[in-house]
């Protein structure tokens, strides 16, 4: 691949992303109002002076920056004709969202929301095994994500600009609960936050009739990073638990003449390279990625509501209307 990369962003996630652009043998640029010098310095990568130096001196932009600006960066690179990968979540809103999708369409490029997740081999594992039809019809599901507050930068504590836990780091499962269990008609959420901590369950109604349960928590400092998931189905159960054990276990039962299956999950390069390559494919031409534009959307919309609910104490409709003929 012959790629041209601007980045923007000197944050931490610019240290997961630069890595996987070098493996790809790209060339790499970097803009940051804060920082762009050193990263460049530890990477051996150019700097650009301006966002307009960047936007002169690639064909790919990559947002690595705060949410309440990447509907402003976003919108800027496509007008200067340029393709965009943006991290999670692609706005701050779902008209947002759509305005971006609208402009990627009528200027002829291509706009990709990083929802890592999908990337990491257990999540994409329970995905591909869910619809294959190995736990049959999936019932009930449950996600969690716990973490430190993210004390690093003072945005993420300011609701209006991070969206809180539940847009900022929960949007990750209520996207894959999706992905794993189809659209969502209903959603209900509350939190509580105290002493620098805050926690949140949101409850998804899918259309199906499955019922996902989402735990999200941002703890006191030095909390150990941990996620797991429970999807139980009408003919078994798939787990799995990041701080007991990194593989996905099946629980269906033993075949016929053998023992229950335990997939091999193991892999070789980093879910970032992973999705970058993706994303690269697709602009040149290639096959799309597992997540959409129209996906990233959708997460931010599921967001939303369980905000609106957590703010009224009421379940939220995010049922969507079919289209008429």
């Amino acid at each position: 691949m012959n790629l041209s990369i601007g980045l923007i962003g000197a944050g931490g996630i610019t240290h997961v992303h630069i890595p996987a652009w070098l493996a790809l043998g790209a060339q790499v640029t970097v803009f940051s109002l804060d920082g762009a010098a050193d990263v460049a310095s530890q990477y051996g990568v150019r700097v650009a002076d301006t966002l307009d130096d960047l936007l002169a001196t690639c064909d790919i932009v990559d947002i690595c920056t705060p949410t309440p600006t990447h509907r402003d960066l976003s919108e800027r690179a496509l007008r200067a004709g340029k393709h965009v990968i943006c991290e999670k979540p692609i706005a701050l809103t779902a008209a947002d969202a759509e305005a971006l999708a609208e402009l990627a369409h009528s200027v002829g490029k291509q706009l990709h929301p990083a929802h890592v997740v999908r990337y990491f081999p257990e999540y994409a594992l329970a995905q591909t095994a869910v619809a294959a039809g190995q736990i049959g019809d999936p019932a009930i599901l449950r996600f969690s994500r716990i973490g430190e507050f993210p004390t690093w930068a003072e945005w993420f504590a300011d609701e209006a600009q991070s969206g809180g836990i539940v847009l900022d780091q929960m949007i990750h499962d209520l996207d894959i609960a999706r992905w794993v269990a189809g659209d969502v008609s209903e959603v209900y959420a509350v939190k509580s936050a105290a002493d620098g901590c805050e926690t949140a369950q949101v409850v998804l109604t899918h259309e199906s009739g499955a019922l996902s349960y989402v735990t999200g928590v941002w703890g006191a400092p030095g909390t150990t990073f941990a996620t797991s998931f429970s999807m139980a189905g009408s003919r078994g159960v798939l787990t799995h638990d990041s701080r007991t054990d990194a593989s996905v276990r099946f629980d269906v039962g033993a075949p016929a003449g053998g023992n229950s299956a335990r997939p091999d999950t193991s892999v070789g390069e980093s879910p970032y390279l992973t999705e970058l390559r993706e994303f690269a494919v697709a602009i040149g031409g290639g096959a799309p990625p597992r997540v959409s534009l129209a996906d990233a959307t959708r997460a931010v919309e599921l967001a939303i509501a369980a905000n609106e609910s957590i703010a009224s104490g009421r379940s939220v409709s995010v049922l969507r209307l079919p289209v008429s003929a």
